[in-house]
């Protein structure tokens, strides 16, 4: 796939500007050295920065940045075959500045909810994306994270500490890896049977958990099964959640389950699996994602990150 580089192809920059850019290049170099000349070690990332950047202006910066994009590009075409996909994933656009208003999709509301975190299955968006999220954490599979980073395809994951605490580690890389994890409860407990006290310790202490565990205190919210009430909503908000993400698409290793009538996909569709192997299922996570990919690629759709429209 070829990328645009603006007026210039590489390679065929004219001289006249080539000669400008040495000069402004020489210029910048003479000034870079009498700081630092003047300046203590202190500086040193400083200058390098300074340096950094002037590598990266001009036309031979716009170069550079075009012979990354095809080669991020190749490589991406390469995973895709390497991984048994029939087509490569689509690149999704940028995420929007101005982020759009969550709401609580009618007919899941809970009485006395308005101040409570939205629960919604569709993000409101134009863009033609959708968001892989991925729950529980029983299946620990390293082929899925080398996939996944090699396809470069996002995905937010749901956690429940029951199933994580055996292996904090394999976690700990699916984070390195750019994943937000977020929050399942602690025991994956059908959560309008419990009390509100009992549902906060639920919520509340899986947020301490993923916390302590990662580092980082997560804002989303799945409850399992996708149930829950009023209690739920309050408990989680008293514990800092400020969204709750359902699905409107479950994937499997052989099909796709729908939830709305048309049986298809929509912009900002929140599509669900889980973290799921042969024990479970007619296949293993690479296989489940070679049938998402499958679906959302041939009906023109990209995966984009859920986080980047919250």
């Amino acid at each position: 796939m070829g990328v645009a580089t603006g007026d210039a192809a590489p390679g065929r920059v004219r001289a006249g500007a080539r000669g400008r850019y040495r000069v402004a290049l020489a210029a910048l170099l003479v000034a870079a050295l009498g700081t630092a000349c003047g300046t203590s070690s202190g500086t040193d990332a400083a200058q390098e920065e300074k340096t950094k950047a002037t590598s990266l202006a001009g036309p031979a910066g716009a170069e550079n940045r075009a012979r990354q994009l095809r080669q991020a590009e190749l490589a991406r075409i390469a995973a895709a075959k390497k991984w048994g996909l029939a087509r490569t994933p689509l690149l999704p656009p940028a995420p929007p500045t101005e982020k759009p208003k969550i709401t609580t999709r009618k007919g899941f509301e809970v009485d006395g909810g308005e101040d409570l975190p939205p629960v919604f299955t569709t993000v409101p968006t134009e863009q033609k994306v959708v968001f892989l999220t991925i729950d529980d954490g029983a299946e620990k599979d390293p082929e899925f994270l080398r996939m996944m980073d090699e396809l470069k395809i996002p995905y937010t994951a749901f956690l429940s500490d029951y199933l994580v605490r055996e292996d904090y580690g394999y976690f700990r890389k699916m984070q390195d890896l750019g994943v937000s994890l977020n929050n399942h409860t602690l025991n994956h407990r059908y959560m309008p049977a419990l009390s509100y006290e009992k549902q906060r310790q639920e919520i509340c202490g899986q947020q301490d958990t993923i916390q302590k565990q990662f580092g980082k205190r997560p804002r989303l919210f799945r409850p399992p099964y996708g149930n829950y009430n009023e209690d739920t909503l309050r408990a989680a908000k008293s514990c800092g959640v400020t969204a709750v993400p359902l699905w409107n698409a479950e994937a499997f290793t052989d099909r796709m389950d729908w939830r709305e009538w048309d049986r298809d996909l929509h912009p900002g569709d929140i599509i669900l699996t889980h973290f799921r192997g042969r024990e479970d299922w007619k296949g293993t996570m690479p296989d489940m994602i070679r049938q998402v990919m499958k679906t959302v690629t041939a009906k023109g759709y990209a995966v984009a990150k859920l986080e980047d429209y919250l």
